[in-house]
């Protein structure tokens, strides 16, 4: 049975994305966090709806994608070992 290309491409993309290192993917979410930030903000600006709607789909979508690149590659480990760094800085204050 032969595999779809889609399959195939994506099957890179994720081996890519997990070649990564650990800082690499805390970089992502941190972008991810102020991409989630922005899209929220800008609703603040004078602009006409049509322009912030566009400015809302353009950065909840760099979010999104930057979210779900970060997890592909922190990984499980990754994941675990960012919330405990999380934890430990938590327990210090």
């Amino acid at each position: 049975m032969e595999q779809h290309p889609t399959g195939n491409r994506l099957k890179q993309l994720k081996q890519r994305l997990g070649k990564l290192s650990f800082r690499t993917g805390v970089v992502l979410i941190a972008i991810c966090i102020v991409c989630y930030i922005v899209s929220f903000a800008q609703m603040l600006l004078p602009y006409s709806a049509v322009t912030k709607g566009v400015m809302w789909g353009v950065f909840f979508g760099l979010a999104k994608t930057t979210q779900y690149a970060g997890i592909a590659v922190l990984g499980a480990t990754g994941i675990k070992r960012l919330r405990n760094w999380m934890r430990r800085n938590k327990k210090s204050t």
